[in-house]
């Protein structure tokens, strides 16, 4: 059932008029007639609260008691805050599925907020790239002690969960405010809105540079802008544009990695955490789950990354779930994309160099495009990874296309993600909002910022006007 979107693609990112702001199985683009499909929504079957029992499972199995953080891989005590934002969306996926008592996750929960109250930020701005999870001490990716930066996109998705947790759960937003309110915002995000990453080299000053590419970005950005920072630049689509994969128009990033030295990675993962978390909506759209998608080129975009990996099944044989991943050994991380650096269906290392023999299905995409369309070709998707994974261990990251087996390694992105896909199920849209909740801490030091001078929060006047 192919779907070609009619707007012009030179408005697209722009909107289109609403005219696919309702997507529902009773929605059909008039012009082909096609259904577009609608997500999977209710009560979790037998088989699926299993997979999140053993999703819940390495959770369990890397949690440091001492710092509240848990390993992003396997036994390997070291955590991004990426990973940490995985870690948060799983905890709370395992405690509103049932799988932990409410007692374990307030246990956790404060936990891990003392370790955000305490923590050596780097060069007392930010939380560093990397941390050590059993002493909470700032580290380099080897582990080693020493700070190095910190991610834009990152500090985006742990500031999405942070802001999901304070709204779900009120009692814990003065912790999560205070942790916030120790941060310095001037380096991160500029008068126009772009977002700025840290990087420090040995022997050099710091620099910062400007983070994120199509679909990374606009999803980080929309973290900062729960806050109230204006992220107005790097919320736009621009500057994209299109290349044709098997009839559908794929959208990807044109900045030049040769002059940047950054790539630009068309995958699944940022679109399916924009669906499940943020319910393809602006960051001020307060409304809950609907399939109103007040963010609709990011809705539109998402369909046709799921699309065209549908088309490559059905022209090739060859099951498709592409997104960023784990290796058990070097380079230990891929980005298998469905576009980069001018080549489709290019799995490359960090720094560029092409991998095919490591193109996947990855758990976390195949399992967030089954439950954001309900298609045939997303049952296949299913079928095909929900028995990967060890009880004792969680889910492996996925299964080589190739044929050559299992990722043998775990992850807390992977297994995070798979718990807030299972409860996105259950219960749609994961941002939600109480009635009648009084101004929080963070909300009071921005009317007034008295101890706060010299942080660059966010002005009141515009963060009134994201409430809005």
């Amino acid at each position: 059932m192919r779907y070609i979107i009619v707007c012009l693609l030179g408005a697209l990112a722009t909107g289109c008029g609403n005219k696919y702001s309702s997507f529902s199985d009773d929605v059909v683009d008039r012009k082909s007639h096609w259904t577009i499909p609608k997500a999977r929504q209710g009560q979790l079957t037998e088989q699926e609260m299993d997979m999140a029992r053993i999703a819940w499972k390495y959770f369990e199995n890397n949690y440091q008691e001492s710092t509240g953080l848990v390993n992003a891989v396997n036994n390997y005590p070291s955590v991004t805050w990426w990973d940490a934002a995985s870690y948060m969306a799983g905890m709370v996926s395992a405690y509103e599925l049932g799988i932990i008592e409410k007692e374990e996750f307030n246990r956790r929960l404060i936990r891990i907020l003392t370790t955000l109250n305490t923590l050596d930020l780097f060069m007392n701005e930010l939380p560093n790239k990397a941390y050590n999870t059993q002493t909470a001490a700032k580290v380099d990716y080897g582990n080693q002690p020493g700070e190095i930066g910190y991610s834009a996109l990152d500090l985006g998705r742990l500031l999405i969960w942070l802001h999901i947790i304070k709204h779900r759960y009120p009692e814990y937003a003065t912790s999560i405010d205070s942790a916030v309110l120790r941060w310095n915002f001037c380096n991160v995000v500029d008068e126009n809105g772009t977002m700025f990453g840290a990087l420090l080299e040995k022997d050099k000053p710091v620099q910062y540079l400007q983070e994120g590419r199509l679909g990374y970005e606009e999803y980080a950005a929309k973290g900062f802008e729960l806050w109230g920072f204006d992220t107005t630049q790097a919320a736009m689509a621009e500057p994209y544009s299109t290349i044709n994969l098997y009839g559908y128009d794929v959208p990807y990033d044109t900045r030049d990695p040769r002059k940047l030295k950054a790539h630009s990675y068309v995958v699944t993962e940022s679109y399916v955490l924009d669906g499940i978390e943020l319910g393809w909506d602006l960051a001020d759209d307060r409304s809950a789950h609907d399939y109103n998608y007040s963010n609709d080129w990011i809705a539109e975009f998402a369909l046709q990354i799921y699309r065209v990996q549908e088309e490559r099944y059905k022209q090739t044989g060859i099951i498709t779930a592409r997104t960023e991943h784990q290796l058990a050994g070097p380079p230990y991380f891929v980005y298998d994309t469905i576009y980069t650096d001018g080549f489709a269906w290019n799995t490359i290392s960090e720094v560029g160099e092409y991998l095919p023999q490591y193109s996947a299905v990855a758990i976390k995409g195949a399992m967030g495009m089954w439950v954001l369309w309900d298609t045939e070709y997303t049952d296949l998707l299913f079928d095909h990874v929900a028995h990967l994974y060890d009880r004792e261990k969680g889910f492996y990251e996925g299964i080589f296309e190739n044929g050559t087996g299992l990722i043998n390694t775990f992850t807390s992105n992977n297994n995070g993600i798979t718990l807030e896909i299972l409860l996105y199920k259950q219960q749609g849209k994961l941002l939600t909002y109480k009635d009648n909740v009084a101004p929080s801490l963070w909300e009071k030091a921005l009317e007034s910022p008295f101890g706060y001078e010299g942080q660059c929060l966010p002005r009141r006047g515009a963060f009134n006007s994201k409430l809005k």
